[in-house]
């Protein structure tokens, strides 16, 4: 019951985020990169570094976190990760990796994640991220451009997302 509860808060703050997002720098150019990744779908991340250095980026340019959803208290190695014990029933994050994460002003977001995730949505809804982009099934408010490709193809959304990049020029 009180996940429940947690859950329908955090998504009220979802939405007062939604309601107060700044999009003046939306057509900035390419930069930074950020991916916003579920870990029960993606556990290895070179992928999106070598995404990255095909945009033109270099490694320090690119930012990978992730959300593994737990159940039981298990020690994680990894820094750049974040699961669902570290949100409190407000929104808040308790993880100061995480918020330095959504503070950051990437020029671009990459969120990669199946259907409405409560804890990844709001993530994407705090980020202060100038442009936004998803997949299809999730919250369209959320993103400035959404792809029709299943998060779990990374070659096909791969190419997607770099398609859509040249034609938007953030990329060259």
């Amino acid at each position: 019951m009180f996940e429940k509860l947690k859950r329908r808060s955090i998504q009220k703050h979802t939405e007062k985020n939604l309601a107060g997002r700044d999009r003046s720098q939306v057509n900035a150019a390419l930069k930074t990169l950020a991916f916003l990744v579920d870990e029960g779908l993606h556990t290895n991340f070179e992928p999106f570094f070598d995404l990255a250095s095909e945009m033109g980026l270099q490694r320090k340019d690119v930012s990978v976190f992730s959300f593994l959803e737990v159940t039981k208290k298990t020690p994680s190695l990894r820094s750049n990760q974040v699961n669902n014990k570290h949100f409190s029933w407000n929104g808040a994050i308790r993880n100061q990796d995480a918020a330095e994460f959504l503070d950051r002003d990437f020029d671009v977001l990459v969120a990669l994640y199946d259907q409405n995730h409560t804890f990844l949505n709001h993530m994407v809804s705090r980020s202060k991220a100038k442009f936004k982009v998803g997949s299809q099934g999730n919250d369209d408010r959320l993103f400035d451009l959404t792809i029709a490709v299943s998060p779990k193809n990374v070659a096909t959304f791969k190419i997607e997302l770099i398609k859509y990049l040249k034609i938007l020029n953030k990329i060259v």
